[in-house]
């Protein structure tokens, strides 16, 4: 019976972590929250945000650490505390379920760190229609390039 109650309190703490990592969609600082009117008398509206543009640069670079709680850190803390609740009994349990929760969340968030340590990303930047500039960070650039007339739709550049 204790082993049950520890055990879901060692879930519910891991899911409130889970709950505080989640963050809204925001908008890009650098476009507005809607379509721009169309000029050239076709219907642009074929999705929320979407405007049209032409790629003004792509520039690699290196993919930053957010420094914040990760997936890593919630999957490490919610092993340990598992790992942790197997060992001794009465206050032992609890402080070694403590340890393990802490412990767990330090290696997976180290872990995560280096995962994602070196990786790759690209800043597209797009002159759009109206004249002004908008940059995406993508994963991968597929076939675009400097020059393309784009699509730029919630966050994300297609080729039009």
């Amino acid at each position: 019976m204790k082993t049950t109650v520890t055990l879901a309190a060692t879930v519910l703490i891991a899911s409130s972590f889970l709950a505080g990592c989640a963050t809204p969609h925001q908008p890009s600082n650098n476009s507005q929250n809607y379509p721009q009117p169309s000029s050239q008398g076709y219907n642009n509206q074929q999705g929320y945000n979407t405007q049209y543009g032409v790629i003004d640069s792509i520039q690699v670079s290196r993919a930053s650490n957010s420094g914040g709680i990760g997936a890593g850190s919630v999957i490490g803390g919610l092993v340990g505390g598992l790992l942790g609740n197997q060992v001794g009994g009465g206050t032992g349990r609890a402080v070694a379920t403590a340890a393990g929760v802490v412990g767990g969340a330090v290696v997976g968030n180290q872990v995560e760190q280096n995962r994602s340590a070196g990786r790759e990303v690209y800043q597209v930047n797009v002159r759009l229609d109206s004249g002004q500039y908008e940059s995406i960070t993508l994963d991968n650039v597929n076939d675009l390039r400097v020059g393309n007339r784009v699509r730029v739709e919630n966050g994300r550049v297609y080729r039009y």
